[in-house]
């Protein structure tokens, strides 16, 4: 009967709401009993749904991992220059040099992402390590110890505090168990259990009679029957949701693959040009003749070609990397650094990143009276106030006992952190063991210097009644000594009135009257609509030490002392970083799974949450279907008890409009939309191995404000690669261009192949390099985010490029052709423009470094490797015009200082030119008023 129960539900077993099922209903659906199931039947079962363990996808070999590094369009045409240089080489005499740089910067460029994306397949092995090893279960009535991955549908299992619960279960007993469950589902404290079945189908956040695989048992104890193993729980859908989410290229790399292969055809198709009209032109066609050709026109495909630019992207990206890890984030994947720097939406956590993940008690009420308390975190250092003026708390009656009865009826306990030297009980290095809400109440009464370990030596604890989800309170009973009983009770503020006869007014006790009810309900209220966690206190005292103690005892004649309210503060930092992203035209989003109210009010507080944005919670949004939801999305600032799968929905739908997002994260339930986001952002200090692994990038100090540094290093990052290939098609444009009008109006060619190559070689080398370097432009965050389906230039751009190119042929081409006219020899000719041309490109280098603020705007030595670089392309270039030995390879004669004025006159135009034009037409000014 038990096997045919099981089989019955077969493959719908994961499709079951066990937590609107009762106990009795759910051992029915299972086929299983209070002692468990035999161990046949576990067999039969274990090879009926397999073994309780995260499975991985096909994982590519390493070899096909390392070929995918060729797949751009730009390094095949690197490849094909490599070939064609060596072949020429070999069997034409031509230059080896050329071809072995470009091999390397190939070669090394395959090796840094071959290590990278080996590194990025790490996630679903952390995951793995996330389950437990082993599980206490019910079987054949006797309970006993198996490997988890054993566990079938059915089994009785165990759950102890400090264990981690190894399968799905349905709770079937559950005494005083609280979960945490952070990692899963992003709830910040731990979850009180029960066993009751619920009345209304809810989130997974909400089903307090579940637990879940990975999650761990944070207090009490417990018994669940297992309903889901291996993949079929909510632990092993999100592994499934990480291997199945598509790896997509980063703007960068879509630029990049687009400009490669708009180079390289132009290229191929500038060559080719060349090489018909020298055949047409040609007086006779010699072997010679055509090798000479035939290695001209590969030395201009070649020199067109930007071989450098791999080189220049992980030189710049790796300088951004190592400035982002002085600002608190490592990042995993270069191409990530630039990616940032389009982002349009960042999807962000609310606790721990936009707030301190530090409970701190901020306003409390007795006697009448609202205080406010400053400070934040476990620093017992902050002061009272009361109407604006500070006020000494233990002159209060009511408010000391207030703080008292909070640390006296607490399980928590603050030590001095154990890595310092302090042992100053008012220090700031304190660490906090057990529940964040208790440790607050702990640090209030520190606050008033009321010291926690002080007051429970001299008050011992001798009973208790435990908090449980249906009582809504905790109670514990204190000797003193007096040689009377302290009773303290803390808990929903309506429970505690409803425990109370009485209240502490003044220090004098009073009947509680229905009217001062509803007065501290309304207070409840308001501290409840400012986002804050609301505990009520009360007390009484047994004068006969010896008392009998029971429920009944304890709790008759309580005395309402006040409430004390606690949050979880925003960053200081943080208001001025989302001013900031706003500023920049990027979206910032909060996704958490806090209540609606609590979401609400912070947001707000920071600036997240405006006027006619809406709020959604995980409910509204599972009623959407994608359609009504895509209407919508750019309309929603704040989601609330959302799932794993609703912020893959929302990452999915603000992809769809076209935006580059970034999503932050620290759980299991982050995983997924951490790898499906353009820029998956992980905790350091509160996230997950699975977290991080699956992540692109991870921060230090899990700070918002960080990722908004982030963003200005990414936009800078692409700032200095748009300058490297603006520069380099200025030269080479200008080149090619020189050579075409010269070969067909019939001079001899002014340059030769070796002196193309050098040329590509001395200022495509250093100075390009440098530029990738450049320190940010100052208004870098007041610009909108990058258009991702826009190219790397735009039309100011262009210009600039078409303009520079003209430049440098006007410049030029009559200065050639006045010497070949006047009688100069060739070699005197060729050797004025040959140093001409990379005087030109040198200039071009500092004019390079912004498209709208002159040089002197911002600094012309503020690049200093920019000023070394041109000085050293410079003495090469020298050295080829006057060492001897270098004079027959590169066909040069030595200039004379009137030789050099000539040259530096006529090329300083380069940045002359430049500097005018941006004066002429200054670069509008972009404000962002109102976020995407």
């Amino acid at each position: 009967m038990l096997i045919y129960a099981v089989k019955k539900v077969g493959d719908t077993l994961t499709e079951k709401k066990f937590h609107l099922m009762t106990v009795g209903d759910t051992y029915n659906t299972l086929g299983s009993k209070d002692d468990g199931i035999s161990n046949n039947e576990a067999k039969i079962r274990l090879d009926k749904y397999g073994l309780n363990e995260i499975q991985e996808a096909e994982k590519t070999s390493l070899l096909k991992l390392f070929l995918a590094q060729f797949k751009s369009f730009l390094v095949l045409i690197l490849v094909a220059a490599v070939v064609i240089s060596f072949v020429s080489s070999i069997f034409f005499g031509g230059e080896i040099f050329e071809s072995i740089a470009i091999f390397a910067i190939v070669f090394a460029n395959a090796i840094l992402g071959f290590v990278q994306e080996y590194r990025a397949e790490k996630a679903i092995e952390a995951l793995k390590q996330i389950a437990a090893p082993e599980a206490l279960v019910f079987r054949n009535g006797i309970e006993m110890r198996i490997p988890s991955r054993e566990l079938v549908p059915g089994d009785i299992v165990l759950l102890e505090m400090g264990n981690k619960v190894p399968a799905d279960v349905r709770l079937i007993e559950a005494i005083n168990l609280k979960i945490e469950e952070a990692s899963l589902t992003g709830e910040s404290v731990p979850v009180q259990k029960i066993v009751q079945p619920l009345e209304t189908d809810v989130l997974l956040s909400d089903r307090k009679n579940m637990a879940y695989s990975g999650t761990t048992v944070a207090y009490g104890r417990g018994k669940g029957i297992v309903i889901a193993t291996g993949m079929t729980t909510e632990l092993g859908k999100i592994a499934e949701l990480i291997q199945t989410a598509e790896d997509e290229l980063t703007p960068l790399q879509k630029r990049l693959d687009v400009v490669g292969k708009w180079l390289g055809v132009g290229c191929i198709i500038a060559a080719a040009i060349v090489a018909l009209t020298g055949l047409i032109r040609a007086p006779a066609i010699t072997q010679p003749f055509l090798v000479e050709l035939f290695l001209w026109s590969v030395s201009i495909a070649v020199a067109g070609v930007p071989e450098a630019l791999p080189a220049v992207v992980v030189i710049a990206l790796t300088v951004g990397v190592q400035k982002m890890a002085k600002r608190n984030s490592i990042v995993r994947r270069l191409p990530v650094v630039e990616t940032l720097g389009s982002t349009s939406v960042i999807c962000t956590d609310k606790t721990g990143t936009l707030t301190k993940n530090e409970m701190t008690v901020s306003k409390l009420y007795a006697n009448s009276k609202t205080i406010d308390i400053t400070g934040s975190g476990f620093s017992p250092k902050g002061e009272f106030f009361l109407q604006g003026k500070t006020i000494d708390p233990l002159k209060d009656v009511n408010v000391k006992l207030l703080l008292q009865v909070g640390a006296l009826c607490n399980d928590a306990h603050l030590q001095i952190n154990a890595s310092t030297n302090d042992k100053n009980p008012s220090t700031d290095n304190l660490e906090l063991f057990g529940d964040p809400t208790e440790g607050s109440l702990i640090v209030a009464a520190a606050k008033a210097g009321i010291i926690h370990e002080d007051l429970k030596e001299e008050n011992p604890r001798i009973w208790e009644i435990p908090f449980t989800s249906e009582t809504k309170f905790m109670a514990t009973v204190h000797t003193t000594n007096i040689g009377t009983l302290f009773v303290g009770v803390k808990g929903a503020p309506e429970t505690i009135l409803n425990l109370c006869e009485n209240i502490l007014e003044d220090g004098k006790i009073i009947p509680l009257s229905v009217e001062k009810k509803e007065e501290i309900s309304k207070v409840n209220l308001d501290m409840g609509a400012n986002a804050l966690r609301v505990l009520g206190m009360a007390y009484r005292e047994i004068q006969d030490e010896q008392a009998e103690l029971t429920e009944g005892t304890v709790l008759r004649g309580l005395v309402f002392v006040g409430l004390q309210g606690m949050i979880d503060p925003p960053r200081e930092e943080v208001i001025r970083a989302v001013e900031r992203t706003k500023a920049a035209c990027i979206r910032p989003i909060m996704i958490t799974g806090d209540q609606k109210l609590t979401a609400t009010t912070i947001a707000k507080e920071i600036g997240i949450l405006e006027e006619d944005d809406l709020v959604l919670t995980g409910q509204e949004l599972e009623e959407m279907d994608d359609e009504e939801f895509n209407k919508i999305v750019e309309n929603v600032s704040v989601y609330a008890r959302v799932s794993p799968e609703h912020k893959n929905k929302i990452v999915t739908a603000w992809k769809q409009k076209g935006h580059i997002t970034a999503m932050t994260g620290d759980g299991i339930n982050d995983a997924p939309a951490l790898k499906k986001a353009d820029i998956g952002i992980a905790m350091g200090i509160t996230g997950t191995d699975v977290a991080k692994e699956a992540a692109d990038m991870i921060l230090t100090d899990d700070n918002f404000a960080t990722i908004v540094s982030a963003v200005e290093e990414g936009r800078g990052i692409f700032d200095n690669i748009k300058k490297y290939l603006s520069y380099l098609l200025r030269g080479n444009v200008g080149e090619i261009v020189l050579l075409f009008i010269a070969s067909t109006i019939g001079l001899p060619l002014p340059l030769l192949a070796i002196q193309i190559l050098w040329i590509n070689l001395v200022t495509d080398g250093f100075p390009a390099v440098a530029l990738g370097v450049d320190p940010k432009e100052p208004d870098v965050l007041d610009r909108p985010p990058r258009d991702p389906r826009a190219g790397v230039f735009d039309t100011r751009i262009r210009y600039f490029i078409v303009g520079m190119a003209t430049l440098m042929v006007t410049a030029t081409l009559p200065l050639y052709w006045w010497l070949i006219n006047t009688g100069a020899s060739l070699d005197y000719a060729r050797t004025m423009i040959f140093s001409l041309i990379v005087a030109f490109e040198l200039w071009s280098a500092f004019a390079a470094r912004s498209e709208k603020y002159s040089l002197f705007q911002i600094g012309p030595l503020a690049n200093r490797w920019l000023v070394i670089a041109v000085i050293s392309s410079m003495i090469l270039q020298l050295a080829v015009v006057y060492v001897p030995f270098l004079q027959p390879v590169f066909d040069t004669v030595p200039l004379s200082l009137t030789d050099w004025l000539i040259i530096i006159g006529i090329s300083s135009s380069a940045l002359i030119a430049v500097e005018i034009a941006k004066f002429l037409r200054p670069y509008e000014q972009f404000i962002c008023e109102a976020p995407p």
